[in-house]
């Protein structure tokens, strides 16, 4: 799911030789927007963007699916609502009050190389009081849907911001390391709620099932003390709180757990 995370964050910066190949396209973004690019409100405009961008496919699948199935105008509205309430209400002052204290962004000339951009990656632990106290709206729905995924509570959510926004600043990333991250950490947040297993899905390209995916998540929603790890899944099966999904033809039918 979608969790509180304290985030504990590991960058490996490797050296692979003078690798340029991402270097036109920062070449063309630095000098054209570069006010853009160091506005307070460019994260916001990134991430919310990115998340109904991804969303609406997933939504174009409820719209043409089974109609038993499919979420209601009024479900859309709601966690909509909620999302864009949050980010108007306490991500945009905080970012803001952000901009009075931060150093400007610095746009550097030399784009990071590949192998630095893929590297960057993160750790999530999530306490159970936490869990409890903040996340429960989350899981108002036991079937979640793509706009689900941000139907968060405010405190969760600026939570989850300040910790995204922290790490690259005490890590010293490069501008487009952070913005490929925050765009890939909303991707699959909002693969992992969309409700569907598509053959493309991220774990069905991550070998061995180590990648929770879609279907654990739907597991996680019904069953709250399964499948907490937010994306991979050898976390849960090392603790035990690692559970099988089956394939139901309703929301309502149970799930089928095996615990290891």
């Amino acid at each position: 799911g979608f969790h509180i995370h304290i985030y504990y964050t590991l960058s490996l910066g490797i050296d692979l030789g003078n690798d340029s190949s991402l270097q036109p396209l920062w070449n063309s973004v630095r000098p054209n927007h570069r006010n853009s690019l160091r506005s307070p409100f460019f994260p916001i405009v990134l991430n919310v963007s990115s998340y109904f961008l991804f969303c609406l496919p997933i939504l174009a699948c409820d719209i043409i699916g089974d109609r038993c199935r499919r979420p209601t105008p009024s479900m859309l509205l709601h966690c909509a609502g909620i999302s864009l309430h949050n980010h108007m209400l306490l991500v945009l002052p905080a970012s803001v009050a952000q901009w009075t204290w931060r150093p400007p962004v610095t746009l550097p000339d030399q784009v990071p190389t590949l192998v630095e951009l893929i590297t960057y990656f993160i750790w999530h632990l999530l306490h159970h009081w936490l869990y409890i106290t903040f996340h429960a709206i989350h899981h108002n729905y036991s079937a979640p849907f793509v706009l689900a995924t941000q139907c968060l509570g405010g405190w969760e959510l600026v939570t989850v911001c300040f910790w995204t926004t922290l790490n690259p600043v005490i890590l010293r990333c490069h501008l487009l390391t952070t913005c490929v991250f925050m765009v890939l950490h909303v991707h699959v947040s909002v693969e992992d709620h969309c409700g569907y297993d598509f053959p493309w899905s991220t774990s069905h390209l991550i070998p061995f099932s180590i990648y929770r995916g879609p279907s654990k998540d739907d597991v996680h929603h019904q069953k709250l003390n399964k499948n907490v790890a937010p994306y991979f899944s050898h976390w849960d099966k090392i603790f035990g709180t690692h559970a099988d999904f089956s394939f139901s033809y309703s929301y309502s039918e149970p799930v089928t757990n095996t615990f290891l």
